[in-house]
């Protein structure tokens, strides 16, 4: 029997598309726990959303606690009668996530409208990752719904809090027999056969008052970011001085030195000074343009009252300011497979108590957190940091030749013709860290713009239905997906 649930996958556009539509008008935004969603009402939302889709199109589903679960089909075992004699133990994961980082500013679409405008669907989301796992959704059901069998359990896990720290998905892989292999359509094509390693933490110092008789200006307040793994498009500061007419001067001048957009305003008698940068994935912070580091390369020029702010600005521009790669705080590592060390600020917080950056570090395969984090410390002692560790996943590395990225890029080949492509590192971070042997493999495809974390954030149609055509076929050779020869007799008597 041919592979007919390919053209089950171009019989779905319309669904596929208001399922995603629909899924993307959910603001799954992670908030604070309340009882029944412990990632708040949005995100329970989205997932009350899929497993109610799934059950209605006849999957088996799992709710754990409302932390996690997943949509499963096959594993279901034949003789060569076709009759079912068992069920297999083994099980192949996709694992996706249905949390969304905030949306940012200036969209030029509702982020929450699902709009589809010139064959693009745009939202929040509609590539990292409700895109993604509404085409592995599809992909399910074109094989289920085409009588395809797999020897395994095919099982499509929701993940609830990728985006702000695994909590959901440690809960449900704690109650549940972990996936034996799978991949996770949260990355790049070909396939991801690595993962740097990921650090985000606070360099933090706190802030003693100013002399009575101090001159100069005083900063009230700075702030500036959504998400440690965003690179900020915007960065506010709060000052007060006894005039404005000098500063206000300096901002037109580094603006028309620099081109950063950059703009004051009076409020009562301070003045408030922003800075707008361009959103990025905190992986890919080279495709974003940082506003806090605008704003604190700006405050350089300024004769602050505070001691340690001026310090810790001074600290900031000489040691991070635009450098992308750790060089100049003594973390600039490499390795062959995965490049350059990845450096990212998030998030800044500054105060008349404390001062604080939120870095988010993609580190080498061939390294560790502790290497990292001591190649600073003579920096961060030199200015009397402090280091608030937050969050780290340790790296992960599939050789190339291992037979599931073999499968996966035979695939990949197979709808592309791209036939020169190599299996690649990267730096984001993805669910394939949850499990063992597990890997990213899509859904962006190579050459394409970063859109994730950015405004107008989209996914194309055509691309939605190839993915889930790759995800189909995906599914079917590493499931072993069979079609019970009963099935097959029975059609062969009907022709």
């Amino acid at each position: 029997m041919e592979r007919n649930y390919l053209d089950r996958i171009d019989e779905y556009q319309e669904e596929m598309i208001r399922t995603l539509q629909e899924l993307i008008a959910i603001k799954s935004v992670a908030a604070g726990p309340l009882e029944g969603a412990p990632f708040g009402t949005g995100v329970q939302e989205a997932f009350e959303y899929m497993l109610g889709k799934a059950k209605a199109e006849g999957f088996d589903t799992e709710n754990i606690d409302n932390f996690g679960g997943h949509i499963e089909f096959g594993g279901y075992l034949f003789d060569e009668k076709g009759e079912m004699i068992g069920t297999g133990d083994e099980i192949m994961g996709i694992l996706c996530h249905l949390d969304v980082v905030p949306e940012g500013k200036d969209w030029d679409f509702d982020p929450y409208g699902g709009e589809r405008v010139d064959d693009k669907i745009y939202g929040r989301g509609a590539i990292d990752d409700k895109g993604p796992t509404v085409a592995a959704f599809y992909a399910m059901k074109a094989l289920k719904d085409a009588g395809v069998v797999p020897e395994k359990k095919v099982r499509l896990i929701l993940g609830l809090d990728e985006e702000t720290g695994w909590k959901g998905m440690d809960y449900y892989l704690k109650r549940v027999k972990h996936p034996d292999f799978g991949f996770t359509p949260d990355g790049d094509f070909p396939a991801i056969h690595g993962e740097m390693g990921i650090l985000i933490f606070d360099l933090a110092k706190k802030i003693g008052k100013s002399a009575a008789n101090a001159k100069g200006v005083s900063l009230r307040t700075m702030t500036g970011g959504n998400a440690a793994n965003m690179v900020a498009d915007y960065a506010r500061a709060v000052i007060k001085a006894d005039a404005y007419d000098d500063i206000r001067a300096k901002i037109a001048e580094f603006r028309k030195d620099t081109g950063y957009q950059i703009n004051a305003k009076g409020i009562g008698k301070n003045l408030e000074i922003t800075t707008l940068g361009v959103s990025s994935h905190g992986a890919r912070p080279g495709k974003g343009l940082n506003a806090v580091s605008v704003l604190m390369k700006f405050f350089d020029e300024i004769p602050l009252q505070n001691e340690d702010v001026r310090d810790f600005i001074d600290f900031y521009n000489q040691h991070i300011g635009f450098d992308l790669c750790g060089a100049s705080i003594g973390c600039g590592f490499a390795d062959e497979p995965s490049g350059k060390l990845i450096f990212n600020v998030g998030m800044v917080n500054i105060d008349d108590e404390s001062a604080s950056v939120t870095v988010n570090i993609r580190y080498p395969v061939t390294m560790n957190e502790e290497q990292v984090y001591e190649s600073m410390l003579p920096v961060i002692n030199q200015y009397n940091l402090g280091i608030v560790k937050k969050e780290h996943k340790a790296p992960i590395y599939v050789p190339k030749d291992d037979k599931m990225i073999q499968t996966l890029m035979e695939v990949y080949k197979k709808h592309t013709g791209d036939l020169d492509c190599e299996p690649k590192v990267i730096g984001g971070g993805t669910y394939a860290r949850a499990c063992k042997n597990t890997v990213a493999f899509g859904a962006d495809f190579p050459g394409e713009p970063e859109l994730a974390h950015q405004k107008n954030e989209h996914i194309t149609v055509a691309k939605l239905i190839k993915c889930a055509e790759i995800y189909a076929d995906a599914i079917f050779e590493l499931a072993g997906g069979q079609f019970p020869r009963r099935n097959q007799a029975a059609e062969e008597r009907k022709g």
